[in-house]
Formats: C-alpha cells, sequence, structure tokens
C-alpha cells in the first residue's frame, strides 16, 4: 500500500491563505511546476534555498509513493531588467558586456545551474523547458487570448488588457491586491507608451533594431513577455489544470498573478488548486540578490573564497542550515549560524553511525513507532523540516544512550529505527554523509583557527617575525589568511 493513503499531508495555500488537506486531482498522480531560474549569472544562493525548497517537496511526495511529473523551467529569454515592460533583456545585455553570444550565456549559467544543483544532491525535475524552445507556444497562447478579448496590439507589441480582464475576473486575487488600489497608486503613462493602462503588461515585444534576440511572429519580430512563458510550459506538460505551481515569496506578484491571468483568460480557468511559496534568505539583515550585489555564491561557500564567512562549509552543511529553518521564514545567512549547523550535523551523524553496532535488549525504552510518526506528522504539516530535524535529534540523543547503556532497543525496533532514519536522512532531506576527507577539513579548518589565534597573540606582542611566518608558511601549502575589520578569515 502507498504511503500516502495513511498519511494525511496538510500544505499552505498562498491562494487561500490557509493550510488545507492536499488532494492530487488524479489519486496517485501529481503535477508541480516550480518557477526556475534566469540564466544570465551564477545562482546565488537565495535562488538555492527556493529550489532545495521545492527539492524538499519533491523528494517527500516521491516518497509517499506519488507519481510526481515535477517541471522547473529556464528562463533563456523575455527576462527585461528589473522585471519591467522596458529596458534590455539580462542574458543579451550579458552577453553584450562579455561581447559572446546570448546563448552563450546561457548555456554557460545553466551548466554552473545544473552543477550547483548536484553539489547539493537535488533531484533534477522530471522536465526543464526552455523559453526559446516554446516560442510557437507562446505565440499561440497570445492568440487565444487575442480572440477571447483579453488583449490588444499596438505597433507590434501586445499587451495584455488588465482592466477588461476584471470586469469578468479578479486581478490580484493570489496577492490580495485590489485593481482599484494598483490604479490609484501608479503613475500616469509616458506619451512613447503603447499600453492602455499601466496594469497592464506585454504578452509580446516588438525587438527594437539593437535588440539581438528576436523571433518572427504575426505582429513582429520581437520576443515573448516574460510571465507568459511559464504558462505556456505548464499548459503543454501539465494541462490547463494542475496540482502545484511553486516559486519564491518575490514572484507572487506580479509574475505568479499574471499568470493566472493569462491561464483564465486561455481556458478560462484557475489552472491550480495549490500555490506555494518559499520565503527568501537574507544576508545581514537584507534581502539576498543579484541586483544589489548583496548575495554570496555557493562556491565561495564550498571554497571559503568569501569575506563573510569564518571557514568553508561543505554543500551539505549549508544545506542542512537552510531546511532548520521553515521554507516559509525568513532565514539570515551567518558565519556563526553555519558553524552551529557543522557542529550539530556532525554530531547527529556520528551517533547514526553506531546504529549497526548497537546491541539490543528484551525491550526498547523509547517509542519507536509513535517517534516515526511524528517525522510522518512533521512533514505532513507544510513539509516542516525544522521539526523533522528536532525528532532526527532525538533519535540520535537515544542512539548514544543505547550504546552507553543507559537505554535499551528490541531487535524489531533497530530495523524500524534503521529504515526510518534512512528514509528521512537521505530519501527526504536529501542530505549525504560527510566523506572523510570532509571530517578531515572540519579538523583541518579547526587547526588553522588555532593557528589563527596564536598569530593574533604574536602581533599583540609585536612578536612580527612569528606572525609573518604562519601567515606565509600557510600561504605555501595553498591556505591563504584575510585580515580584515572583523578578523582573519581563510580561503584554500
Amino acid at each position: 500500500m502507498k504511503l500516502f493513503k495513511n498519511q494525511k499531508l496538510t500544505l499552505y495555500n498562498s491562494f487561500s491563505k490557509k493550510k488545507e488537506i492536499f488532494t492530487p486531482i488524479h489519486e496517485g498522480f501529481i503535477g508541480m511546476y516550480v518557477c526556475g531560474p534566469t540564466v544570465y549569472s551564477n545562482v546565488h544562493l537565495g535562488n538555492c534555498r527556493t529550489f532545495l525548497s521545492f527539492d524538499l517537496v519533491f523528494r517527500y511526495l516521491k516518497h509517499l509513493g506519488y507519481k510526481v511529473r515535477y517541471v522547473r523551467n529556464i528562463t533563456d529569454a523575455g527576462h527585461l531588467e528589473n522585471d519591467a515592460d522596458s529596458g534590455e533583456d539580462r542574458i543579451a545585455k550579458k552577453a553584450r558586456i562579455e561581447k559572446i553570444e546570448p546563448m552563450e550565456v546561457a548555456q554557460n549559467y545553466t551548466i554552473d545551474f545544473h552543477q550547483t544543483m548536484e553539489k547539493f544532491n537535488a533531484l533534477p525535475p522530471s522536465i526543464e523547458p526552455t523559453a526559446t524552445g516554446h516560442i510557437i507556444e507562446q505565440i499561440g497562447i497570445i492568440q487565444e487570448i487575442l480572440k477571447n478579448g483579453f488583449a490588444y496590439e499596438k505597433n507590434g507589441s501586445v499587451y495584455f488588457d488588465v482592466l477588461k480582464f476584471n470586469e469578468t475576473h479578479h486581478y490580484g486575487k493570489l496577492s490580495g491586491r485590489n485593481l482599484e488600489d494598483m490604479i490609484a497608486n501608479s503613475r500616469e503613462l509616458e506619451g512613447q507608451s503603447d499600453k492602455k493602462n499601466p496594469q497592464d503588461f506585454a504578452l509580446w515585444k516588438k525587438a527594437e533594431p539593437q535588440h539581438i534576440m528576436r523571433w518572427p511572429s504575426p505582429w513582429s519580430d520581437g520576443f515573448p513577455g516574460w510571465h507568459l512563458e511559464c504558462t505556456a510550459m505548464s499548459t503543454k506538460y501539465l494541462g490547463e489544470h494542475f496540482d502545484i505551481h511553486g516559486g519564491g515569496m518575490d514572484l507572487k506578484f506580479p509574475h505568479h498573478e499574471c499568470e493566472i491571468a493569462q491561464s483564465e483568460a486561455f481556458c478560462n480557468q484557475n489552472p491550480v488548486n495549490y500555490w506555494m511559496h518559499a520565503n527568501m534568505l537574507t544576508l545581514n539583515g537584507q534581502k539576498m540578490a543579484k541586483s544589489t550585489g548583496n548575495n554570496i555564491l555557493p562556491n565561495e561557500i564550498f571554497t571559503g573564497d568569501n569575506t563573510i564567512l569564518s571557514k568553508p562549509f561543505s554543500p551539505t552543511v549549508t544545506k542542512f542550515f537552510m531546511y532548520q529553518a521553515h521554507y516559509r521564514s525568513i532565514l539570515d545567512f551567518s558565519s556563526d549560524a553555519l558553524e552551529a549547523t557543522e557542529k550539530g550535523y556532525n554530531r547527529m551523524m556520528e551517533a547514526f553511525k553506531n546504529l549497526n553496532s548497537l546491541s539490543t535488549g528484551k525491550e526498547s525504552t523509547m517509542d519507536i513507532a509513535a517517534w516515526k510518526q511524528s517525522c510522518y506528522d512533521a512533514m505532513n504539516d507544510d513539509f516542516n523540516s525544522p521539526i523533522l530535524i528536532a525528532q532526527l535529534f532525538e533519535a540520535a540523543k537515544f542512539i548514544n544512550s543505547v550504546k552507553d547503556g543507559k537505554a535499551s532497543i528490541t531487535p524489531s525496533d533497530l530495523e524500524v529505527l534503521k529504515t526510518a532514519i534512512h528514509s528521512f536522512v537521505f530519501d527526504v532531506l536529501g542530505l549525504q554523509e560527510e566523506s572523510i576527507s570532509n571530517t578531515n577539513s572540519t579538523k583541518l579548518s579547526d587547526t588553522i583557527t588555532l593557528l589563527i589565534r596564536l598569530r593574533k597573540e604574536a602581533r599583540e606582542n609585536k612578536d612580527f617575525a612569528t606572525s609573518d611566518k604562519i601567515r606565509d608558511e600557510l600561504a605555501a601549502i595553498g591556505i591563504h589568511l584575510k585580515d580584515g575589520k572583523d578578523g582573519t578569515t581563510f580561503s584554500l
């Protein structure tokens, strides 16, 4: 029997703004679409948190026995600067700066994205379509929306008519916005704009002469609007009505709001039953974003080549850190938090390594069946990874007690415990056992920290010969110290 028949899953639906019991459209099958990256630069950690949040969802649904079609797109065209309908295409701009073809930019950063997600041990989606691979589908949807009277063409561009749509539908129902308020707070359109109203958004944009990325259409040589690609790809691979749509919290408005409007104008039905949004990762208390420069790249964490962290941290520890907060909670990134996470993770995994050598007894002093269900209860409650991790630490504590002879477990319960721990640690959370080299890396980091402290004492005592010797000899073996206002850090 499939596990989902015995486990009642609830999730927070951003559309209804409450937790709901999850019921798929077709029993045993789930269609899930998640907005993927715009591939014009290296994926930063804030992006990774969103994709790892939905990797957790994907893994747990599969663990429950659902057959999941997980679609996550690659945006390789149409995403203009500032998420607006004007300005330069992000990928084309990068291509102009680097003096290469736009598709070289897209290819380079798509590869970087895939390599980064592999390091985090994230499962690949079932389908990973691209915007440029679905131009025909996007043109077809625009033609239908025009035919249904919810769009207009002007000077070779096509715009979605939000006011017309709102006469018979509700634009703003996902984000909880009122169109009248949006109109009151919007600026008047400039004279050169082709839009009827400021709230209207582009379905197709006529390409200016300097715009490199362009395709022929019934209206002009141009390119599709950013919002349209997700409607086209989710409809093609999941149908006009599917189970889950996910993305970052920042996409709720206008991107996802526009998706709903497009789908309803195209096929006259709300496309998604459950909307899920992962919250942001902050750095120094501010949103982590490429545009502001307030971000850190995953590889900078793994190598220690940054000015923020005291030492390198592995992908698994970084991932474990992110899962210690609920996906809908804001999480602030810091060196202290990662150090505490690393110690906790190593302590937990050391306990689990003792499972195969535990002595068994005639009774169990811990209710293993109840503990196992508590792990499911955590994940069934809107994928609550922090509570699941707390239960895993409880198991680690119990294992250590059995090892020390302060608790006991029966042979049958031990097998249940082993299976459950393997399922939740490796299958659901997707964590990896740190290799010996990673364990040694932790010891190396502690050793270097000791040398940094000795060097600091030497400098305070004006023993600059010893201070310089520590720095230079570490550099000679590839360990570089960096002195800053907040102290000394190192990179390998």
